[in-house]
């Protein structure tokens, strides 16, 4: 598979790549690959990393898994590829920042313009079969991505983490609240927004204190 990720996550990340865990996970995403239609496509499992190197990083956002539905996941969490329709999840984000700091709802859900940015979009679990949400969950993705994430909390302060939803919350707990802003909220799903996700402000609080601690605000 020809994954692409940026240098420097590469060399943060070498040690997981040689552990066991990563190996048994290396082998069960190839067989799935090999036999059953898999979102994202292979090149795109490590774009977060691609998109977002660990120098620019200013803010992390989780998700859970994957879009499972047809030519939506794209490697990012709640992106989806140019053309496709916003699932309601990434419709109430853009309705977020429209209110909270008016930028247009964009024609695309395409979020590369964030990542690029600094904007690290993490989903838990990498990887899923088409039309079965979690079908990869519990198979070592989730060790992965908490490694990711206590290597941030290791090697950075002054990172916004944006944590939407009890799964998010728990997986960002390691962030150190008194050297980073810590953002939480309910789910962007359609079945929470409404209490407490719209409304938050949570884009105009990241730009606040991106340009109170000497940093570019993101264009969100």
């Amino acid at each position: 598979m020809d994954v692409r990720i940026a240098e420097d996550w590469k060399e943060i990340l070498a040690p997981e790549f040689e552990k066991p865990y990563f190996e048994q996970l290396t082998g069960f995403v190839r067989a799935e690959y090999a036999s059953h239609r898999i979102f994202p496509q292979g090149r795109n499992i490590f774009r977060a990393f691609d998109k977002c190197p660990f120098d620019r990083l200013k803010v992390v956002i989780i998700g859970q898994d994957p879009y499972h539905g047809e030519g939506q996941a794209n490697g990012l969490c709640f992106s989806v590829n140019d053309g496709v329709q916003f699932p309601p999840s990434l419709q109430n984000i853009f309705q977020e920042v429209h209110d909270d700091v008016g930028a247009p709802i964009p024609e695309s859900g395409n979020l590369d313009r964030w990542a690029e940015q600094g904007v690290l979009l993490l989903n838990a679990v990498l990887t899923v079969r088409a039309h079965e949400a979690a079908s990869h969950a519990g198979r070592g993705w989730e060790t992965f991505t908490d490694a990711v994430v206590r290597a941030i909390a290791e090697r950075k302060s002054g990172i916004v983490y944006m944590l939407w939803g009890n799964y998010a919350q728990r997986k960002g707990a390691i962030a150190d609240p008194s050297r980073n802003l810590i953002l939480k909220a309910v789910h962007p799903s359609p079945l929470s927004a409404y209490r407490g996700f719209l409304g938050s402000h949570h884009f105009s609080q990241a730009n606040e204190y991106l340009i109170k601690t000497g940093r570019e605000p993101i264009r969100w």
